[in-house]
């Protein structure tokens, strides 16, 4: 998974603010991946760029809420039906180096 389909993934349930997504991101992951406020903003302003999310309204504390956009459900769609690669072993013959073969 990245940074930027488990914040499309989130934004799916309706809008959210950064320090939302960032709180919600790491409980999904159940604190296994640490991710900096940092790399929510400069993702979702990849994000939007690719208008996959787009800003809402600012609040009254000043957040700025992202909701995502109809290209970010396609884009979140072809992701969730896309098979994840699995890292393979390399190929040795480890049998003919065995000192008893």
């Amino acid at each position: 998974m990245s940074i930027r389909h488990g914040l499309l993934a989130l934004l799916s349930a309706g809008p959210r603010h950064g320090y939302q997504l960032r709180a919600e991101f790491v409980a999904s992951t159940g604190a296994s991946w640490p991710l900096n406020i940092g790399q929510v903003y400069t993702t979702l302003s990849r994000l939007e760029r690719d208008g996959l999310v787009v800003q809402g309204e600012e609040d009254a504390q000043g957040r700025v809420s992202y909701a995502i956009t109809d290209d970010g459900r396609a884009e979140l769609e072809r992701w969730f039906r896309t098979p994840s690669s699995r890292p393979t072993a390399r190929a040795t013959n480890w049998s003919s180096s065995w000192p008893w073969r």
